[in-house]
Parts: structure tokens; C-alpha cells; sequence
């Protein structure tokens, strides 16, 4: 007989069964655990070909936040890896896990050209990623865009941490990613320009700046064509730090006062000694002078015995 599904087998209406279950667990765990935010806000597109006259290729691009909780722990890091010369993945997630996977899959493309004796595509690449990642079920938490250009074309994919992939003319991912698709769903065309795409995509990463609590600092961008790969480091900076306008170091003696007293700070402790036969030695008095000079007339400490 096959299992019967929580409103089938109900005549009642929805089985709620589990919430019981699940009222338990939060007590004995303190609380049920929390999502935690991938951070990042990172994008991809296609542009060229068609009538626009220029070649197709890729434009990546990602903001240069990295966050731990509430803590900003580094203001400007690199989150477009590198694949392969015609390929680069840019990382949303746990940044140890995507800097690892990506470090991986580029050594693991780097024997599979040489072992083909010919550049790997962007699909060898995506089908290395999401084999991987599938094997553990989604706790490695790289969340990815993976884009490049190969004998067959320009290629642009996401990969997800549990393992799947989508290709699409434009993506978005992390925190960021749904500021950064209202830019791309409302400017997005067909055959754009070069400058067009770059331009686009540092719009759809400032969204994500701006909007996102997660991405923040500066806009890196990389240009993938069958001519090469132009990386854009740090293309735009639209939080730099202010200048102050003035000078807020004051000359000594700006401030008055009234009284000086110095005094010496002296710290008295007695040591016992105990033999191992259980007998005390003679005590021993270290008296360290913390501040000033001692009664000798020399910085230090005395012992008297």
C-alpha cells in the first residue's frame, strides 16, 4: 500500500504531527539554528555577437566584502577566481570553502588540459564543481558563477552548494543577488556592447552594495573574450574613505592644568620555598618596582633573604 502524503491520508485537513517534534528539538537545543547569510553580492552576463560587431565573451563581477557575523573582517578581498585563462568563477558563501574548491577544479583543469593535450571547456569545468559540491550535500558552502570562453562559445553558469547549475544570458548570487537582478531584469539586452556590459555590471554590483548589508567596499570586474581575460581590480570605489577637513592633533600644552604629582608604585610580595622534604626554607621578599627607581637608586626590584 503507498504511503499516503500529510493531506491524503488526512480527513481533517493538514497533519501537523511534527510540530510537537519540532517543539522539543528547540527546547533541548536552546533554539533552532539559524540560516546563515552567503554575504557577497556577485553577477555574470553575456555580451557580443549577433549584430553587435564584437566577439562574445563574459563580464563577471563582484563586490569586495568579507564578512564574519556582524564583523567586517576585510575590506578589499578578491572574489573572482581563477580557472583556467579562458575561465574564471566568482565565490559567494563560506570564503574558505570557495577558495578551496576553485584552488581544485583549476589544479584539476590544469591535468585535464594536459592530459587532453587541449584547453578544457566551461562545461568540464561546471561538471567538475557541481560533482563535487553534490557530494556534500550543500556543507560546503561555495555558491558560484562560473564564466569563460571556449572553442564552443561564451559559457555562463551558476552552482549552486548542493549541486545544482543553471545556464542563463545573465545570473545573479549571494545576499545581494536580488537588488543586483532588478538592475539586470530592467537594463539587460540582447548583444550588448563591451563597455555597455561593463558598464551594467558595476551598476548591478552597487545595487547590491548599497542594498545589502552583506556586500559592500569596492567593484571588480572581468572581461573574458577568446582573446584573452582583462581583470578590472578594484574598477570602481564608491566607499572611499572621507578626508578630514582638518587637523585634530593638538600641540602639547594646548590644554591647562592645575597640580603634577608623580608618585612610585611599589609592590611587596613574600615567597616561601618548600623543600620536598617538607621543610620551609628562609623566606624570601621580592619587592619589584613597577614605577620609578628603588631605594639603590637603580630601576628594578630587590630580594632580601
Amino acid at each position: 500500500m503507498a504511503a499516503k502524503g500529510p493531506v491524503e491520508g488526512s480527513s481533517i485537513g493538514f497533519d501537523f504531527s511534527n510540530y510537537a517534534r519540532n517543539e522539543f528539538l528547540g527546547q533541548r537545543l536552546n533554539g533552532l539554528p539559524k540560516a546563515t547569510s552567503t554575504g557577497t553580492t556577485i553577477v555574470g552576463l553575456k555580451f557580443g555577437g549577433g549584430d553587435s560587431g564584437e566577439e562574445e565573451g563574459i563580464c563577471l563581477g563582484a563586490d569586495t566584502r568579507a564578512t564574519g557575523g556582524p564583523i567586517v573582517a576585510d575590506k578589499n578581498c578578491e572574489k573572482i577566481h581563477y580557472l583556467a585563462p579562458h575561465m574564471r568563477c566568482c565565490g559567494a558563501g563560506t570564503a574558505a570553502d570557495t577558495e578551496f574548491v576553485t584552488n581544485l577544479i583549476s589544479s584539476n583543469l590544469e591535468l585535464h588540459a594536459l592530459s587532453q593535450g587541449r584547453p578544457a571547456r566551461v562545461v568540464t569545468a561546471m561538471t567538475m564543481l557541481k560533482q563535487y559540491l553534490f557530494r556534500y550535500q550543500g556543507h560546503v558552502g561555495a555558491y558560484l558563477v562560473l564564466g569563460g570562453v571556449d572553442s564552443t562559445g561564451a559559457h555562463l553558469f551558476t552552482v549552486h552548494a548542493h549541486g545544482s547549475t543553471d545556464k542563463l544570458p545573465y545570473v545573479t548570487m549571494g545576499s545581494g543577488s536580488l537588488a543586483a537582478m532588478a538592475v539586470f531584469e530592467s537594463a539587460f539586452k540582447q548583444n550588448m556592447k563591451r563597455q555597455e556590459a561593463i558598464d551594467l555590471v558595476a551598476r548591478a554590483i552597487r545595487s547590491g552594495v548599497f542594498n545589502d548589508l552583506g556586500s559592500g567596499s569596492n567593484v571588480d570586474v572581468a572581461v573574458i573574450t577568446k582573446a584573452g581575460t582583462e581583470m578590472l581590480r578594484n574598477y570602481e570605489m564608491p566607499n572611499e574613505r572621507g578626508v578630514k577637513s582638518r587637523n585634530y592633533k593638538f600641540r602639547r600644552g594646548t590644554t591647562a592644568w592645575t597640580k603634577e604629582s608623580i608618585r612610585s608604585l611599589v609592590v611587596s610580595e613574600d615567597v616561601r620555598i618548600t623543600s620536598g622534604a617538607g621543610k620551609e626554607q628562609p623566606g624570601v621578599e621580592v619587592r619589584p618596582v613597577a614605577i620609578g627607581a628603588g631605594p639603590g637608586g637603580e630601576e628594578g626590584m630587590e630580594v632580601d633573604s
